[in-house]
């Protein structure tokens, strides 16, 4: 079989098993974000934070909590690195410095997970379970909460109420992403993903030389990165390594955890708003973007440009052979896709076309699927923009499910879609107007891009690196973190604020000028605009970084 035929099928049978599961696990979200009853555990939880799980609140008590819930984890997972060499099972290592765990805290609190340092030798075993671990479990649950949240907007009329957000919280961590995390683990186990307290063991290698196998609870820790589209690996070089990932079947199944709940919450949507095409509509947006990027990263990976890489057939340099070119193609598009940031390949070593691909997924706002929740609801919001879009067309106020997106609507959009742009191009030019570019393995356009692709991936809250760059310095640690801060919660605010601004109006009944927003023309509409606002704010950068490369 070659190549390309077994790059094909490891495609297709993604895309059918996402298929089947699609309706099936989005039914069990919806149920248990629309539930009215709390199991002990949950009411135990709520009296512990002392939440009334009967109160609803308005956006502004939603984002506050949101705030409040992210600034106490940010602070504890600091604290917990610092002090980690007095610990239980530190392995001995030293305090991590405090830049470096300013940032890390930041970025497993904002789901980013970009990491700065050697996870295998810089974390003790309890950071990496009671800290890490844990906020790969919180921080997903809150980018789906603040969805549910915004879909709330659409579904409710006059009411300012979005839900309770320690009642999401708690519900989607304890009935969603811990049991398919507890049975992704031990799919993982079966497949040879480690999975133990060992502080490690030193083996003789083929040479003769001797090196030393850090252990550790790993397969817990493998899949809640891929479930909640995490991304920070135990260690270094991430699903890479065959303590992680070890064979091609885990390397599909981790492919397939990082887009089950993005591919799935379309459904939700649907569900809660009363009509489900309007959910198919949504996932057919983000399932045209998807296999768009996994083609052409395939192709371009494949065609292998440049005199080496013709040479062999491909371009397998930075590449496992375990996963070969095309299944490398297809992480590395699921993983800029969504916020994950995992890698199984390194991106700096991508062809400039490849590499460029992995950075317009990213610029795409991360939406075919996104994040889990992120994805959604920054669809939704290019949704609400393309509607307005056509409303301007045809002179008419535009609607989107039964809602009138005026004046404030589109504001709230607008500086949603704008906040991320201006981190990426702000950071990359104070990079390169402070010298700290410098740290960048290459010059000219490949180290405009491996500058570019840092702050696309830390204000996208992505967390992959092109690699090639030295980022564990007080300056790169402070203004990545800065980027991770802003480009987490500034969109959730201006989206609770849109929810809440939807949720007081009164429906608006369909008329023979409103705009079917369920149709194949509405759904090349909003894939039409998403490609556009892209290519208007970022095509001058591509044009100086991957593009002039690989020209």
């Amino acid at each position: 079989m070659s190549m390309t035929t077994a790059g094909v099928i490891f495609v297709l049978s993604l895309v059918a098993a996402l298929v089947a599961v699609h309706k099936p696990f989005g039914d069990h979200m919806y149920r248990v974000v629309s539930g009215s009853r709390s199991s002990r555990i949950e009411r135990g939880i709520y009296r512990l934070v002392g939440a009334n799980p009967a109160a609803e609140q308005t956006w502004g008590v939603y984002a506050r909590s949101v705030l409040a819930f992210s600034a106490v984890s940010i602070l504890f997972l600091y604290l917990f690195q610092r002090v980690q060499d007095k610990l239980w099972l530190s392995l001995g290592f030293d305090p991590v410095v405090p830049h470096g765990a300013w940032n890390t805290a930041v970025s497993f609190v904002t789901n980013t997970n970009w990491q700065s340092y050697s996870g295998e030798s810089t974390m003790g075993h309890l950071v990496q379970m009671a800290g890490l671990a844990v906020q790969n479990f919180v921080s997903a649950a809150v980018g789906i909460a603040v969805a549910v949240a915004l879909i709330r907007g659409l579904a409710h009329s006059r009411t300012g109420e979005l839900g309770n957000f320690w009642v999401d919280l708690t519900r989607i961590t304890v009935r969603i992403l811990l049991p398919v995390a507890v049975l992704g683990a031990l799919a993982l186990m079966i497949g040879g993903a480690v999975q133990n307290l060992s502080g490690g063991t030193d083996v003789t290698t083929l040479t003769g030389g001797t090196q030393h196998l850090t252990g550790g609870p790993v397969a817990s820790q493998e899949v809640i990165k891929a479930l909640g589209t995490n991304g920070g690996g135990f260690y270094n070089v991430n699903s890479a390594h065959p303590f992680e990932n070890p064979t091609a079947w885990t390397n599909w199944l981790q492919i397939f955890l990082i887009l089950l709940i993005p591919f799935s919450l379309p459904r939700v949507f649907g569900r809660m708003v009363g009509q489900n095409r309007q959910g198919y509509a949504i996932a057919s947006v983000m399932a045209i973007l998807a296999l768009a990027s996994v083609t052409l990263t395939t192709i371009f990976e494949m065609a292998g440009h440049g005199t080496v890489p013709q040479a062999v057939g491909a371009a397998l340099e930075g590449k496992e052979v375990r996963f070969d070119v095309s299944n490398s193609a297809t992480f590395a598009a699921a993983t800029t896709l969504t916020s994950t940031g995992a890698v199984n390949s390194f991106h700096d070593s991508y062809t400039a076309l490849g590499g460029m691909m992995t950075l317009g997924n990213m610029m795409l706002g991360e939406v075919a699927p996104g994040g889990v929740g992120a994805g959604l609801y920054g669809l939704l919001i290019l949704a609400v923009i393309t509607v307005f879009i056509a409303g301007l067309m045809v002179g008419r106020t535009p609607e989107y499910i039964g809602k009138k997106i005026g004046s404030r609507e589109i504001k709230l959009a607008s500086l949603y879609f704008l906040i991320t742009p201006a981190l990426v191009l702000a950071g990359t030019a104070a990079a390169f107007a402070t010298g700290n570019n410098a740290t960048a393995l290459n010059a000219g356009p490949h180290g405009l891009s491996e500058v570019l692709y840092a702050f696309t991936s830390a204000a996208n809250n992505n967390g992959s690196a092109f690699a090639g760059i030295t980022v564990n310095t007080t300056w790169w640690d402070t203004a990545l973190g800065l980027c991770m801060l802003l480009g987490r919660f500034l969109p959730i605010i201006f989206v609770l604020a849109l929810a809440g601004s939807l949720a007081r109006q009164q429906p608006t009944p369909a008329s023979e000028g409103t705009l079917p927003t369920h149709r194949p023309l509405f759904v090349g509409m909003v894939v039409g605009v998403t490609v556009v606002l892209v290519a208007l704010t970022f095509l001058p950068a591509l044009a100086l970084g991957p593009l002039a490369e690989g020209l």
